[in-house]
């Protein structure tokens, strides 16, 4: 099984290269969203983009991933909600157990029912510890997953969970305070988990502007993940790339 995507991933963390991804759910974009997201991606040096959403109630998934791969060379990773948001025109696929909750059907449940699809589709599987961290307010994951956050002063259980993960196979730690939510990770938790981890680490939720990703970074974020901001004013892209990747150039002098 191709590594391609990963091994960029790792790449770049052992580099001190910090990447940023653009979060894009279908059922918020039509072409010309699209063709928008991917021209402004290009001119700010995108690194991802990260296709999905917590429902996902629109068909036209294989035409967004098709879209955006026939505009540029940027990987698209699939950031599923549920095991029928599979793509076969996409890169890699954040293959999510969510490791902060108990709920079964979430930590190994659905994936043997969608094993079969996901192994079929050729995609290059990233087993993806995902923490869903209390952003403050009700999120669409939570809701969907029947799964209490943890609490966002709870470092310690922040750090055992990504530890936890990385014992048990996971190749990324993915922590998300869900899309609107009112405050962000903090860069004490992010700080912790990062310093008792070596995969790659994701961050995303409640990101609003260029200080908070470049601070989350700083903290030892390897991957920023911003959407729902970006909805509501793209000349972020430009602004939270450019801070994304001015760590690594502060980490390298």
């Amino acid at each position: 099984m191709q590594q391609t995507i990963y091994h960029q991933f790792t790449e770049r963390k052992k580099a001190g290269k910090k990447s940023f991804a653009v979060l894009i759910d279908p059922d918020k974009v039509d072409a010309n969203s699209i063709s928008q997201l991917v021209q402004l991606g290009l001119e700010a040096k995108v690194d991802y983009f990260f296709v999905g959403g917590s429902l996902v109630i629109s068909s036209h998934l294989d035409e967004c991933i098709q879209q955006i791969k026939s505009s540029c060379d940027i990987p698209v990773v699939l950031f599923p909600g549920s095991p029928s948001q599979v793509s076969r025109y996409a890169d890699a696929l954040l293959y999510l157990s969510l490791i902060s909750g108990r709920n079964p059907e979430l930590l190994i449940g659905q994936h043997v029912i969608s094993a079969p699809f996901v192994k079929k589709s050729g995609l290059e599987i990233m087993p993806t510890g995902y923490m869903v961290i209390d952003g403050g307010a009700p999120t669409t994951v939570s809701y969907i997953s029947n799964a209490t956050p943890i609490p966002a002063d709870k470092n310690e259980i922040a750090m055992c969970t990504a530890m936890a993960g990385e014992m048990l196979g996971m190749k990324l730690i993915y922590m998300d305070a869900g899309s609107g939510a009112k405050r962000p990770i903090t860069e004490q938790m992010i700080e912790k988990v990062a310093k008792y981890i070596d995969i790659p680490l994701i961050v995303g939720g409640g990101i609003t502007e260029p200080e908070k990703a470049y601070l989350n970074c700083k903290a030892g974020a390897d991957v920023i993940v911003v959407g729902n901001a970006i909805e509501k004013d793209l000349s972020l892209i430009k602004e939270i790339s450019d801070a994304v990747h001015s760590v690594a150039t502060v980490n390298a002098d």
